[in-house]
């Protein structure tokens, strides 16, 4: 039998039991995965009704699937929204959220410090389109405010922010799009809804590459948006069942099993981080260190504020620049250098030259991205052997 969930367990024990999932059907404690890409009809008035949208089923996975159902519940159950929509990518879900908002001739305003891709697709992909962003410091508000006119449709926010973990205060942000009756958008990729909850702070609508912690161990692609089921429907309606940027059954299972030890996971990825974010503060190598989690961090209480915990995200710059930090990065034996976040795995890039080389250097200096910016996504490895490593790295630079 289902659980009966109590809204005052604690999240790891809603991450585990989740909003009352056991199958039904046969008690598997595990969610099935259906690996199949159609469903048959029990005649031929079912198929009809089933398409009409008079009849509740399964036709193909690419409108629906019974295991990516099951994600997108437990997500706006996690993220206390109505509904949940999967995507085959976190640029999927960023690129479809947007044109269910936007039609051409209309606009949206963004921070201008977020993921590559992300920046990409904004300046890249939707002017194609004839949609237009707008990119902004975002840390400053009043910056915000002045990029809105009557053809904007929605605030776009990454807090903490890829990669150099500034944050946006969330409600505030909220205030001033409803202001303007427009919406807000939050990436929260980086926070996960165990550290952060935008929708209860005032956004509209929150999204994920859930291809990092929420999958957890770098075996799959994903993305996840939450909002309220009049947005969902829409957006699954007018843009993803006929664009196609599904998740496959199989991904959905995986990220089912990753939300399982999310809570475990990230309590070990912040605890790593602050003390790694410590060391690397008074190491004579490290000319800066970013993390909310340090007391000098411009934001840092408004993280006290808007985040369970701190994360395990930190960005440091390295003394001599851009070839020191590579020289730094080829020294490493632990920690992988590699793109991506959120692996058990520690992972560490150099943004300017990989993830955010999509960005000129006038926007990397605008989105105060260093050229000796290092990214460290802080795994769960023994801490000792990862400050071991960045030491010994730091000492050969």
């Amino acid at each position: 039998m289902p659980h009966k969930v109590d809204e005052n367990w604690g999240f790891a024990s809603l991450t585990v039991h989740g909003s009352g999932g056991i199958d039904p059907l046969t008690g598997a404690v595990s969610p099935p995965i259906y690996q199949s890409s159609t469903f048959a009809f029990k005649n031929a008035q079912h198929g009809e009704d089933l398409f009409k949208g008079e009849a509740a089923g399964y036709i193909y996975s690419r409108l629906g699937n019974p295991t990516i159902a099951g994600l997108e519940k437990e997500m706006a159950f996690l993220e206390k929204g109505e509904a949940g929509l999967a995507f085959g990518s976190g640029m999927s879900a960023s690129f479809n959220i947007c044109i269910s908002l936007c039609s051409a001739g209309e606009n949206f305003v963004s921070s201008n410090t977020i993921y590559g891709g992300t920046h990409a697709l904004h300046k890249k992909v939707m002017p194609r389109l004839g949609i237009e962003p707008r990119e902004v410091d975002a840390t400053d508000l009043n910056n915000i405010e002045k990029a809105i006119d009557d053809k904007t449709k929605y605030i776009f926010i990454e807090t903490p922010a890829n990669p150099n973990l500034s944050l946006v205060d969330i409600e505030v942000c909220a205030e001033i799009a409803h202001r303007h009756d427009i919406l807000l958008v939050v990436d929260n990729t980086f926070a996960t809804p165990y550290l952060q909850q935008p929708l209860t702070l005032g956004a509209d609508i929150v999204m994920h590459s859930a291809t990092k912690y929420i999958g957890g161990h770098g075996d799959c692609v994903a993305g996840l948006a939450v909002s309220t089921k009049e947005f969902i429907n829409h957006c699954r309606k007018m843009s993803l069942n006929d664009t196609g940027g599904v998740l496959s059954p199989f991904n959905a299972w995986l990220l089912l099993r990753g939300l399982k030890t999310l809570t475990v996971r990230m309590d070990r990825h912040c605890e790593n981080g602050m003390r790694v974010a410590q060391f690397l503060a008074f190491h004579p190598k490290v000319e800066w260190v970013s993390y909310p989690g340090l007391r000098y961090h411009p934001e840092h209480e408004l993280a006290k504020k808007q985040m369970r915990k701190f994360g395990g995200m930190i960005a440091f710059g390295i003394k001599g620049g851009r070839e020191e930090s590579k020289r730094f990065l080829d020294n490493l034996n632990l920690c992988t250098l590699a793109v991506s976040l959120g692996d058990c795995d520690t992972l560490i890039s150099h943004p300017s030259s990989t993830t955010h080389s999509s960005y000129t250097d006038e926007e990397l200096a605008e989105a105060n991205i260093a050229p000796n910016l290092i990214r460290i996504s802080v795994g769960i490895e023994d801490c000792s052997d990862i400050m071991d490593d960045l030491n010994q790295a730091l000492r050969k630079i």
